[in-house]
């Protein structure tokens, strides 16, 4: 996703169309939790004038992360729209609009990119739980994981004899 300015400025008065998958798997160096990264496909346009280069891009694609509750992988589409305008001259800024410079002479994506795929990286993400797959484990030595009407019928072992007092007092009293 790199164009020289002289590469760029021979589709000024043309349709500089988009259409592009790229590899982002440099981004599971900075966020440890995403496991996978999908092609991303890029879409879009961009408009060229003498002085800027404005992209409207769409970003489509899934990362792989961890279920917050189970830790089993959930694929987490992605699908953003953005529009990201890069100065050709340093002079010709407008403070009322963020804007990218170009390095040298060339106009990098990239960057840009990997930023957006990072900032839509949620804090938690849940799995569906009939996904089938396994998930975390539901016993293990001295606990399991109980289900709410198991919890009602089960007696607690350390009140077993205080049930049985209530038995026998019941017995008694007949």
């Amino acid at each position: 996703m790199k164009w020289t300015i002289s590469q760029i400025q021979k589709h000024r008065n043309k349709d500089f169309l988009i259409d592009e998958f790229v590899r982002m798997d440099s981004i599971m160096e900075t966020e440890p939790t995403i496991r996978k990264v999908s092609p991303i496909h890029l879409t879009g346009r961009a408009d060229i004038s003498a002085t800027r280069v404005t992209f409207h891009i769409r970003i489509d694609g899934h990362l792989i992360l961890p279920c917050s509750r189970t830790l089993v992988d959930v694929k987490y589409p992605i699908d953003v729209e953005t529009t990201e305008t890069f100065m050709l001259n340093s002079y010709d800024y407008e403070a009322d609009e963020e804007v990218h410079q170009a390095t040298g002479d060339v106009i990098d994506l990239e960057p840009i990119i990997r930023e957006i795929l990072l900032v839509e990286v949620p804090i938690q993400v849940f799995c569906d739980d009939n996904t089938g797959q396994e998930g975390a484990p539901q016993s293990g030595k001295g606990w399991e994981v109980i289900e709410e009407q198991e919890k009602s019928e089960k007696l607690d072992p350390r009140l077993a004899g205080l049930a049985k007092f209530f038995e026998d007092s019941k017995d008694s009293s007949d």
